[in-house]
């Protein structure tokens, strides 16, 4: 009677931790996409978790700092892409990422509400700087 007690006792936990981790692990799952994959599916992704990655499109960007309120538009990477792709509204309350700045490339975590709203809980910015090799004329000439 007493090992079967503990057998159960000991179901009871395994299937509480069980349980523990799946709700954890769905919680903080989001699904990963650029701004070029989300558009055309956008509707399939209303009300979860994802993370966006984008640019911030040039004179878009409504910041309050009283409030600590952003609102941007996350658009396409490439140049030519912000012509036929459209943008997705992004709303944020929380302090301005150092590096956020019009033209930048971004990560935005949230919820995608039905229309045309992120609500984003983290912005994440990349780093500006890009490895571009040296030209032939930008060579410094060594005096000897």
């Amino acid at each position: 009677m007493a090992k079967r007690q503990f057998f159960v006792g000991i179901l009871l936990v395994l299937g509480a931790v069980a349980y523990l981790i799946y709700t954890g692990i769905r919680e903080t799952s989001n699904y990963y996409l650029t701004i070029e994959e989300f558009l055309p599916q956008k509707e399939a992704f209303a009300n979860e978790g994802i993370r966006l990655a984008g640019r911030v499109q040039a004179g878009s960007i409504q910041w309050d700092p009283k409030d600590l309120r952003l609102q941007f538009l996350l658009g396409p990477f490439k140049e030519q892409d912000q012509a036929t792709v459209q943008s997705i509204a992004i709303h944020y309350q929380g302090i301005l990422p150092d590096m956020f700045a019009e033209g930048r490339d971004v990560i935005v975590e949230g919820r995608y509400q039905h229309g045309s709203t992120l609500t984003a809980k983290t912005i994440m910015t990349s780093c500006p700087s890009k490895y571009e090799p040296e030209k032939p004329g930008d060579q410094a000439t060594a005096k000897p």
